[in-house]
Formats: structure tokens, sequence, C-alpha cells
């Protein structure tokens, strides 16, 4: 790397102008990278092939018979990991809802230059794997340990630094059980896609999608604050450029809809036939168990309680809702938003910062309304997706 690119890491984030369209860089990404149809939250566990997908650099070329994780740093004993030797541990799953915390970004304005995430940078699924907890106290902590920092093996630059991607947790969040952390090596019962890690990765139940490591090769317990890029650099609530930022960590509440009837193709807005409809969709917080989704449909003016899913004992994961709908011809908008136990609730105007981090603003559906009451013609198929 030369000088000019080096010194590019002091360069903040960039910001769009008002109405400026997405670059190509940020379209690039967009094919690299895909989100869940919003159709697929009606699955309780996402299918892989429709889970939501970030790499920041390239999807490494893993072998697993020679993959091994040094676990290193301030313990009594280092230790080199394999998968087979994961797998000799009793296996614990647990059903966790990842979101992206650039999820929302490319509806802010100014628009963060970035992937331009709407609303679909999203999944569910069950991981299963090795509490972290477990390899850190086989390990055994040396005095004056403070935090666990996670080497992934994807190599690349990103603003003038050449890096592998690393990401750390406290050590109380690392060595906890709620949530418990995983050293993961099967999603869906099934071993890692190679776009999700595989074949180990960190799952960090609660936190945003940056703190979960794919191609997990290392385990490091300091003594200080990690301070590589992906820490103190990206990931930062910021409003101006030069602020040190507050850390991007847990999950905020946001609810989203199942999108009702059927789409137009290049606008997607919703078409639906009058008469009852059923609105259905997820909610999920990673600070506390989602206690309340309201739904409006006439775009926030007006608000109705809808019915939560029974609670099936999934913490991590998320949280069906639905709630009823008379349809009349016309256009509608619909608005869905969940609060958390913790009283967090989803704002009205968007939570704006420089790296478009959190964006949890309410979900807006546009919907058109057609043609007869279906009480007034039963034999008229509604197209209503519950």
């Amino acid at each position: 790397m030369d000088e000019a690119s080096l010194s590019a890491v002091s360069t903040p984030a960039r910001i769009a102008e008002v109405g400026q369209d997405f670059e190509a860089d940020e379209i690039a990404l967009a094919t690299r990278n895909h989100g869940l149809p919003l159709e697929a939250l009606r699955y309780d566990v996402t299918p892989p092939g429709l889970h939501y997908v970030l790499a920041h650099y390239d999807i490494p070329d893993a072998d697993a018979d020679r993959w091994r994780i040094r676990l290193d740093g301030l313990v009594h004993e280092e230790r080199l990991l394999d998968p087979a030797a994961l797998r000799e541990y009793p296996a614990t799953t647990v059903r966790v809802t990842l979101e992206c915390a650039g999820n929302g970004r490319a509806h802010l304005s100014p628009r963060p230059i970035g992937h331009p995430w709407l609303l679909e940078a999203v999944g569910t699924a069950e991981w299963t794997g090795v509490p972290l907890r477990l390899l850190l106290a086989e390990a055994g902590l040396a005095p004056g340990a403070r935090e666990v920092v996670f080497t992934g093996a994807d190599h690349g630059v990103e603003r003038g630094v050449e890096q592998d991607y690393r990401r750390s947790l406290p050590l109380a969040v690392a060595t906890g059980e709620d949530p418990e952390v995983l050293v993961a090596y099967a999603m869906n019962g099934q071993p890692l896609p190679p776009q999700h890690g595989f074949p180990v990765r960190l799952v960090v139940p609660g936190w945003y999608g940056m703190a979960h490591v794919k191609w997990l090769r290392g385990i490091t317990v300091t003594a200080e604050p990690f301070t590589g890029f992906q820490q103190v650099t990206a990931y930062r609530f910021r409003q101006e450029p030069d602020q040190p930022g507050e850390p991007v960590t847990r999950i905020a509440p946001r609810a989203l809809l199942i999108p009702p009837g059927f789409p137009d193709f290049m606008s997607r807005t919703r078409v639906v036939r009058p008469g009852p409809v059923t609105l259905a969709g997820r909610a999920w917080s990673g600070a506390a168990p989602i206690a309340l989704v309201e739904v409006s449909t006439d775009g926030g003016a007006d608000w109705t309680r809808a019915e939560l899913g029974p609670d099936d004992g999934h913490r991590w994961a998320w949280r069906s809702w639905h709630a009823p709908w008379r349809a009349e011809p016309g256009h509608h908008v619909l608005t869905v938003r969940a609060t958390d136990a913790a009283g967090q609730t989803q704002p009205l105007e968007q939570p704006w910062n420089r790296g478009g981090y959190g964006n949890n603003l309410v979900q807006r559906v546009p919907v058109l309304c057609l043609g007869e009451d279906a009480d007034e013609n039963a034999d008229e198929d509604t197209g209503q997706t519950p």
C-alpha cells in the first residue's frame, strides 16, 4: 500500500448528495451480497439460500480437513482446534435472528454510501456449535484478560487499510451464558455453506452481524481494548466525521410485514383485492424480548395492536405477529412497529448517522387495492398471502 492509500484511513465515510443516484460500486456490492426476499419471512427458520449474505472481502477457499483455529493470548494453555475436534464436544444449537448493522441504510437521507440495503438484510437460522466460554475455560484465562479478538480468513482493503476481518468482544460477553456465544460449524443442521462461514464461524446472539466473524481462524485473549479498523473506525454511531462515536452492538427492535397480495414487477408495490386480509410478519430485538407490535393502515395516523405468536422459547429469534385488515379500494400505506420489553420502540423519523447503522425506522408498505369487495363476489380470488 502506498502513502496516499494508507492515509485514507482518516477519510470519513462518504455521504451521497441529496437525490444522488447509487454509484456503480454500490450496485456491485448489491450484486455480490443478497438479502432476504421479504415473502420468506413466512418461514420460522430461513432456508440458507434465502438468508441474507454480506461478505466484506472474498469468500475464502476453505478446506475443513486443513482448517485450524488458534486460541492464544492471555491464556494458560494455547490451543490449536480443528472442526473435527469441535464436533467432539456436546453440541449446542441456538435459533438466532441475524441482522446486518447497515439494514435500512438506503432509506436514509442524506444517504451514507455503502451497501445499499433496504430492509432485507436479515435471516433466522439454527446454529450448532460449541459455547465459546467452554473453550476459553479449558484454555484457562490469565490475569489481566479484558477482551477476546476474533480473526476471520477473509482478507482485503478498506479505506486504504489492508486487513484480515477482525472484531472483538468484551470478556464478559465472550464468557457469558446470556447470550451464549457459539463457535459454530452447522447451520440448520447442515455444514455451514461457504457464504455463511464454512467451516467455522462465530455466532453472537442479539448482536448485529458485524460481530459474527465468519471463516474463524483465530481467537486471542487480550489485556487491552482492540483498536482494529472494524472496531474503532467502522461500526460506530457518528454524527460528525471527527467524533469517536459509540460502538454498534445489540440489534434495535424491528418489525417487518410479509408482503400482502401480489407485487408490481418493477416498483414492488403490493396489489390486493378488497375484503378481509390477514397482515402478518416478524419482530425481533437484541436488547429484550418483543413486547408489542402495532400496525397502521393509514400511514401511521392510527395504530392497532397486533396479536403476537406464541412465545416458543427461542429468545434470540424473531417472533411472529398477525392482525386483521379490511381492504377497501384505493391507495394505502401499511406501517408496522415493534416495542421490546426494555421499552425501546421503533422511531417514526429516521435515526440518522454517518455509517447508516441501526436504522430501525418503521417499515412503510404502499398497497393498491383494486376491484369489488370480495364478500360481494365470493368466487373471486382475493390474491391474499396471510
